[in-house]
């Protein structure tokens, strides 16, 4: 409740700057819950973040173990061919029996449920995307002041 008494909308605002299997779901799943307890959410993707909302790149992410050290395995590994590979295909199929939905279904639902999905146009700039390459459910292209001004008074996660 506000000063006045009234009701205040809670906001939460969430940056994916990683194009990862696994660090895409965290912004997903929280997306996801948030828009559930009827909290606003805005989801901003910017760098490699921008690979979860590409066309061509969304449903072939990938969960690289090379400097991850919660992957259990030694570093060293991760650089050998195929290992890449083994890690995303054991990653998705651990999703898929949690019965999470694919990224872009889950990108899908929290734009039905009211998400807003925006890319970054400086990092588009920079990697040479158009509109045209972005998921079509997201709702625009935006500069950072832009998002700036969309996520005052708002919880603000960087993923």
């Amino acid at each position: 409740m506000s000063e006045n008494g009234s009701e205040t909308e809670r906001k939460l605002c969430i940056i994916c700057s990683k194009g990862t299997l696994d660090m895409a779901y965290p912004g997903l799943v929280l997306a996801n819950a948030a828009l559930m307890e009827g909290i606003d959410v805005t989801m901003f993707f910017t760098f490699w973040g921008l690979d979860i909302i590409n066309k061509k790149k969304m449903k072939n992410l990938k969960a690289t173990p090379l400097g991850n050290p919660s992957m259990g395995m030694p570093n060293i590994l991760g650089v050998l061919p195929g290992v890449t590979a083994m890690a995303s295909s054991m990653m998705k199929k651990t999703i898929e029996k949690l019965d999470f939905p694919p990224v872009d279904e889950y990108l899908e639902m929290i734009h039905d449920a009211g998400g807003k999905l925006y890319g970054c146009r400086m990092a588009m700039d920079m990697m040479n995307l158009k509109r045209e390459d972005l998921f079509d459910e997201v709702d625009d292209v935006i500069g950072a002041m832009e998002f700036m001004e969309m996520s005052e008074g708002a919880q603000v996660l960087f993923i």
